[in-house]
């Protein structure tokens, strides 16, 4: 089901052993050519083309594309208990975590008289996308949403595709999460045209958002790329992927479980499980034979788990474990070894890693108060999960008095001269003729 990779006895780089594990590959260049028609429409079209739109792709004509207040305050007042609950625990969960982020004004007196002060801006607005193919994401509402209003995002949109079985809204529990934490703005629109719409806005209808965030298909990944500059964008976001460093210690049947519980997203998601223990890896083989037959989605997770993106790598020791998952760097990475908080400790490369036994990544996905957008594709190399700092730019506010600028002239009009611009230099010396 599984294939097993050795890479024991081998010293490999970082570009070596990405070879060894690569990702699914993901065609984003035919994806952006196919979309690129769908982005111009939006572009010069109005709520009708977002309806039509919603006929081809999504099997349903929305009656309007803003989802009406009724529906939300419905899908609420119809939420099972049990799952509004579970949210409202998460909620305040992921709360409690991203409130911590929130940063501090900060005043540096460079020299007397001269001072810059660095605040944090929240942008003006943000259009949020929720997916609605094979699942359904109300966690990706909390996800997005919470840091946002804790940045203090004035105007936050949703998006999420219209569903035929309800009539052309959104699944009712998206809605039930957006109306739980205050949002009204809600589109019935899916897809590249989602981005479309908060890159574009349509006059009279929906304002342009200067930020786009949250997870999607290819052709969601596409739009982002392809209006990247039009707005900002968190990350292209690819298929969800899951690495485990395991030992001896590990328990076949945790692992097992959590390589599925990853794989269960996408026919291409990956689950790669590092190990130092031959046993582990035959058991876990064993185990996953047995739970991926009795699972719900069983054909998703059995074409992923037999994809070349997934595998079981045998390694000659936690050294050379830590190795291959720093080189890898998995979107979810768990430590499951003797030693994992202190194996957590070399850790430099992951969207989030977890720790021990009790510590599954299905914890961070819902209620555990990380964020669950994170990078993929070897992406978390240089990028972060989503966070309040997602929504928040850094502004540097430049006061100087007289007596601090005096004191600066001669050098910038040195560093000025060397660059060839003496115009800059001009500037400074043409305030000495009116003092």
């Amino acid at each position: 089901m599984i294939r097993t990779l050795d890479l024991r006895g081998r010293t490999l780089t970082k570009a070596e052993i990405n070879r060894e594990i690569p990702r699914a590959r993901l065609d984003v260049e035919t994806a952006m050519a196919a979309i690129a028609p769908i982005l111009e429409r939006v572009k010069n079209g109005s709520e009708a083309t977002l309806r039509e739109l919603a006929q081809e792709f999504d099997g349903v004509k929305p009656a309007q594309i803003r989802v009406p207040q009724t529906a939300l305050d419905q899908a609420l007042a119809e939420l099972d208990p049990a799952i509004r609950t579970a949210l409202e625990l998460s909620i305040s969960r992921i709360r409690k975590v991203h409130e911590d982020q929130v940063r501090s004004v900060k005043t540096v007196q460079v020299v007397d008289g001269g001072t810059v002060t660095e605040k944090w801006i929240p942008v003006d607005r943000v259009g949020l996308y929720v997916p609605g193919g094979r699942a359904v994401y109300p966690s990706s509402v909390m996800m997005n949403v919470v840091p946002a209003q804790i940045a203090k995002v004035s105007s936050i949109a949703v998006a999420s595709p219209p569903q035929k079985e309800f009539g052309g809204l959104p699944h009712p529990t998206i809605l039930a999460t957006c109306a739980l934490l205050g949002i009204t703005e809600v589109y019935a629109v899916g897809g590249a045209q989602a981005v479309a719409l908060f890159a574009y806005g349509i006059d009279g209808f929906s304002e342009k958002c200067d930020l786009v965030t949250g997870p999607g298909n290819i052709y969601v990944a596409a739009a982002k790329r392809a209006l990247r500059g039009v707005i900002g964008i968190d990350s292209e976001a690819g298929p969800t992927e899951i690495a485990i460093l395991a030992d001896e210690s590990a328990f076949a049947s945790d692992v097992a479980a959590d390589l599925i519980s990853q794989a269960e997203h996408d026919p291409i998601a990956a689950a790669v499980l590092v190990t130092t223990s031959i046993e582990l890896a035959t058991a876990v083989q064993g185990e996953l034979k047995n739970r991926v037959a009795a699972t719900k989605h069983s054909d998703r997770i059995t074409t992923a788990l037999s994809g070349i993106q997934s595998a079981i790598v045998l390694v000659d020791s936690i050294v050379q474990g830590l190795d291959v998952v720093n080189a890898y760097a998995a979107e979810h990475l768990e430590i499951q070894t003797k030693n994992a908080a202190r194996d957590a400790e070399l850790i430099r490369n992951a969207g989030a890693v977890f720790i021990g036994r009790f510590t599954p990544v299905s914890l961070g996905d819902y209620a555990a108060g990380s964020n669950h957008v994170l990078p993929t594709g070897g992406c978390a190399c240089h990028s972060s999960g989503l966070s309040v700092q997602t929504f928040l730019r850094g502004l540097h506010f430049v006061s100087y008095n007289q007596e601090s600028f005096l004191d600066l002239v001669p050098t910038v009009v040195t560093l000025a001269n060397s660059e060839d611009l003496p115009a800059h230099g001009e500037a400074m010396t043409a305030r000495l003729e009116q003092l």
